[in-house]
């Protein structure tokens, strides 16, 4: 399944596993709440998605990523103490509260919040000293002798071995008390996400002409080259950076979040027309309603690529101003939402001017980039845009958004 339905799955899982009878007892009890192992390969995002469930149910999140922890944090330290067996006096080995459990009593005291998340990444990469301790904890919910708060809910996360070398099968045993959720990566889904948490444009424009360059893992003879759903994320905010920083964004640089160097070096190339496109087509001229003839002449004879750039362009274009009306709160009467709505109305007369008034490719991208924009939906959703209604009942029903996308990937 892909991490969105992952989400949904954990998230109805939490929910049930905290849910009480009337004598406020968890209806299913703690021994039968089997721990969620997640497996998918990295980057994929699987921290995020357990922030947003823990935010979503309302429950605290402890997040640890056990290959940092040493046996002695995780399971606890030693420690002498006595006992008294049949009248006699012994001394006993006990622990130390695992760091780990530790944390848990800490964000209850802290925060208050009684229930939770217990979220421990990269499971089956542990060192082999930390091994059991990995197995007991899956099997009993225990750390040491210290076992998980009732009302903490255990998910787990792992890497497929092609990804990684340190990676521990788990036996039969283990793998019948956990519930085992396979995710893959899936461009459709992240690019939702992208959308939502403002994803440097110039990436999602690449990824929907090479959407192949999403998620690659490869090996040569030069080792593991990979090129993940992380990597783009980060790239993009440095991207970002350091164009408002007046720093050149080199292939070189690329190439530290690209590690598949014929991507890196495509992706590059990319960036360097996007810019180009900009300055080409003139984007601010055309959202003031000045695009000059000859750029309609152009669009009309230019390829795919050139062509989804610049509704790419007019889309990052737009989101900036939208963005700032989202931080302070001023959708209407003001100059600026008045601004961004003749933007948006110029945007739809130059797209309809350039590929047409009959619903084309370029405007369902265009549609589809609004829409999924939480900025944009709640701007036009308070200041209606009579041609974005339109569009959004034509392109976007089924039949006729799946044949567009249909010839969309052709293309």
């Amino acid at each position: 399944m892909n991490i969105a339905q992952a989400k949904e799955e954990i998230r109805h899982t939490v929910q049930v596993y905290l849910k009480k009878d009337a004598d406020g007892n968890y209806r299913i009890p703690q021994v039968r709440q089997r721990p969620i192992l997640l497996m998918g390969p990295p980057g994929v995002g699987k921290t995020q998605i357990m922030e947003q469930i823990a935010a979503e149910c309302g429950v605290g999140l402890i997040v640890y990523t056990i290959t940092h922890h040493t046996r002695q944090s995780a399971v606890g330290l030693p420690m002498i103490a006595e006992e008294c067996f049949e009248g006699e006096r012994y001394s006993v080995t006990e622990y130390t509260m695992s760091e780990i459990i530790a944390s848990i009593y800490r964000s209850i005291r802290d925060e208050g919040k009684k229930e939770g998340i217990l979220f421990i990444d990269e499971i089956n990469c542990v060192s082999e000293t930390l091994t059991p301790a990995m197995l007991q904890f899956l099997q009993c919910k225990t750390f040491g002798n210290r076992a998980v708060p009732q009302g903490w809910v255990i998910v787990t996360a792992g890497n497929p071995p092609e990804y990684n070398k340190s990676v521990r099968d788990f036996d039969m045993v283990t793998l019948d008390r956990v519930r085992l959720i396979e995710v893959e990566a899936e461009l459709d889904v992240w690019m939702k996400y992208a959308a939502e948490n403002h994803i440097y444009g110039v990436i999602l424009s690449y990824l929907q002409i090479r959407p192949k360059n999403f998620y690659r893992v490869e090996t040569d003879v030069d080792g593991l080259r990979f090129v993940t759903a992380r990597g783009w994320e980060d790239l993009g905010v440095l991207m970002q950076s350091y164009e408002e920083s007046g720093i050149p964004v080199t292939e070189e640089v690329i190439s530290e979040y690209v590690r598949l160097p014929e991507v890196a070096e495509d992706f590059f190339a990319y960036y360097e027309l996007y810019r180009k496109y900009k300055d080409d087509y003139g984007i601010s001229e055309i959202l003031r309603g000045q695009a000059p003839p000859a750029v309609y002449e152009r669009l009309l004879h230019a390829g795919f690529d050139e062509r989804l750039s610049v509704v790419n362009l007019l889309l990052d274009a737009l989101k900036e101003p939208l963005r700032g009306l989202f931080a302070c709160k001023r959708f209407t009467g003001t100059p600026e939402s008045d601004a961004v709505s003749c933007a948006l109305a110029n945007a739809f007369d130059f797209l309809e001017g350039a590929f047409g008034a009959d619903g084309s490719q370029e405007m369902l991208l265009f549609v589809t980039g609004l829409t999924m924009c939480k900025e944009a939906a709640v701007f036009l959703a308070m200041n209606p845009q009579p041609k974005y209604i339109q569009y959004n009942e034509e392109l976007l029903s089924g039949g006729r958004r799946s044949r567009l996308l249909q010839e969309l990937h052709q293309d």
